[in-house]
């Protein structure tokens, strides 16, 4: 019976739905804090946190007050109108993160188009790039969504093939290579750099410890805007509130999203100065759902919840545990070559080729192991549990991933 009421819901889902992802054979129904149950009342350990959207814990009591409290009163009214949620948050997130400005949109990759339009009409109208001359660098192997203009920055064909034409005006570097991006910055139509601190989807790939800071002090010297995407790395992620504070700087705009709002409701904002988010007038950028006062209470708590419990500090002592645990055995390991991370967001590479199915395979063993992970780029295994996660229970988490990685020696 089991088995039949799991296919029931694949099979519904292979039927009606588009094939555009790949999921782990597990239908899952509840979730509370690090742990998710399946529709056979199964329990796991959630080690990819929605892509770290669930940063908080699923469910965390205080965000899911401020949902409910909020829907019973008003939950969009658009942007024709002003409400008496969205001002509180735009100077609660401002405050937050030390920003004079906010732009609230609903998700991730729409923060990222919203970041790269700001660049190009900073570009035109304070810069003075000529038009329709602007230019935004990217990076090889970055990941911001699935649209045609994040796309058009991939150099992955997975996203790309067939999806063609792409977004003019972008121009792809190699990661990690500070002379790349020197010879790139002396085009002076260049208006912005945009990279991730860590690349998530890549397979939280960690640049050179100095690799940030250089790319920010060459962006200030051009006169280029340098901008995070921080909607995977940020929120306390990486054991700090954004990974670009491992490194001591504020980048020219920052793009949030994710566990902006615990995992309870779509939101994202991009955060900037006067001058750059004030190019964009009226009429000119927007969004029926963003900044509605569901979502504005919501990343409020979500916000709260990071700071009241700590969960910087958290995410970075479970880390370091994570990784000198799993370091101990890949040390001796044939099938593990290498973990990498900062705080909480880690990930193993398998000794196999990308095209290899032994990092997907582990993952159905962690599975039936009562852990759920996900494999990227075919051979890497990401490890991104909720931040609440407490000290025993990484320690079980760890006893699990290696008993399950032992079965592959």
């Amino acid at each position: 019976m089991s088995k039949d009421i799991t296919n029931y819901f694949i099979k519904l889902e292979d039927e009606y739905g588009a094939h555009n992802y790949h999921p782990l054979p597990v239908v899952l129904k509840k979730g509370s804090g690090v742990y998710v149950w399946d529709v056979n009342d199964k329990k796991y350990f959630d080690f990819l946190s929605a892509y770290s959207a669930v940063n908080q814990g699923h469910c965390h009591p205080k965000i899911t007050k401020a949902l409910v409290d909020q829907s019973s009163k008003l939950t969009l009214t658009s942007r024709a109108f002003f409400n008496n949620v969205l001002g509180e948050y735009e100077k609660f997130i401002t405050d937050f993160f030390g920003y004079e400005r906010v732009l609230p949109m609903n998700t991730g990759v729409e923060g990222g188009e919203t970041a790269i339009k700001l660049a190009r009409k900073w570009a035109y109208e304070v810069k003075g790039v000529p038009s329709n001359k602007a230019k935004i660098i990217f990076v090889t192997g970055n990941f911001w969504g699935r649209t045609l203009a994040a796309i058009s920055s991939s150099n992955d064909p997975t996203s790309t093939t067939n999806f063609g034409p792409f977004m003019p005006g972008y121009e792809i570097i190699p990661y990690n290579n500070i002379n790349a991006l020197k010879k790139a910055l002396k085009d002076p139509c260049v208006a912005g750099f945009m990279v991730e601190p860590i690349q998530g989807e890549a397979g939280v790939v960690v640049p050179d410890e100095n690799y940030l800071l250089d790319a920010y002090k060459l962006c200030r010297q051009h006169n280029v805007l340098f901008i995070a995407d921080e909607v995977q790395t940020g929120i306390a992620r990486t054991g700090k509130m954004l990974c670009c504070d491992h490194h001591g700087f504020k980048p020219d705009i920052l793009i949030l999203g994710k566990a902006l709002s615990g995992g309870v409701f779509p939101v994202s904002a991009v955060l900037s100065s006067h001058e750059i988010m004030l190019t964009i007038k009226p009429g000119e950028h927007g969004s029926t759902y963003g900044g509605n006062p569901l979502a504005c209470q919501v990343a409020i708590a979500a916000l709260k919840v990071i700071k009241d419990e700590d969960l910087c500090k958290n995410s970075e002592l479970m880390g370091e545990y994570f990784r000198t645990e799993l370091k101990k055995y890949i040390s001796k390991s044939k099938t593990v070559k290498l973990v990498r991370g900062k705080g909480l967001l880690n990930a193993i590479v398998i000794n196999d080729h990308p095209e290899s199915d032994t990092a997907w395979k582990i993952c159905l063993n962690l599975k039936e192991n009562g852990l759920l992970a996900k494999p990227t780029h075919g051979n890497i295994i990401r490890f991104a549990p909720p931040l609440t996660i407490k000290k025993e229970e990484i320690e079980l988490a760890v006893k699990i991933i290696i008993s399950s990685l032992k079965e592959f020696e």
